[in-house]
């Protein structure tokens, strides 16, 4: 695994071990930043379920100023944690070990809210529609934001959630990303 593009283009990352840690493939990823183009410069990231936190430090190394990582993991949060000091971008992000919910809601209590949150919760658990709708009732992505989700191909999701509408669906094998904007 490693840093496909911007300024840390090469660098290798660190994954966490174990059976249900799924980093992001890199042609995903790829995929990912071609669908959505340049990173803005002034876009703040929330990485969610991080995992090696590979996502969140794709969007720094292209530019974007600021990622948020929440995993509930010690072992993703030391990982992540390494990846940032190997990448040498520890100042640019804040790591938070909690759940889901509970780093939403610490998000929100300090009134953060993003450009882009992109999350990859454990498959078979259910949890995106759930997540989603935490994500709208705590007003965490800003308008016009993006939230992208990697989840298994067999997951359908709906057209429009809460307040966010479907702008993109694409599938690699088993896996698959789709695109919400708040509007």
């Amino acid at each position: 695994m490693r840093v496909i593009s911007g300024s840390k283009k090469g660098y290798k990352l660190k994954a966490p071990k174990g059976r249900d840690i799924r980093p992001t493939e890199d042609r995903i990823k790829e995929s990912l930043f071609n669908i959505l183009g340049d990173v803005d410069k002034n876009s703040i990231v929330l990485d969610l379920y991080a995992g090696s936190g590979s996502i969140g430090i794709e969007f720094l190394s292209r530019g974007a100023q600021k990622a948020y990582f929440i995993d509930n993991s010690i072992m993703s949060i030391k990982v992540i944690n390494e990846n940032l000091a190997h990448t040498g971008l520890e100042d640019k992000a804040n790591v938070i070990k909690a759940n889901a919910q509970k780093g939403i809601n610490l998000l929100s209590k300090n009134n953060l809210s993003f450009d882009y949150i992109f999350m990859d919760p454990p498959y078979r658990q259910n949890l995106c529609i759930k997540i989603l709708k935490y994500i709208y009732k705590k007003d965490i992505l800003k308008k016009e934001g993006i939230i992208i989700i990697e989840h298994e191909k067999e997951l359908i999701l709906d057209d429009k959630i809460y307040g966010f509408t479907n702008i993109d669906h694409r599938n690699y094998g088993n896996k698959s990303l789709t695109f919400y904007i708040n509007n």
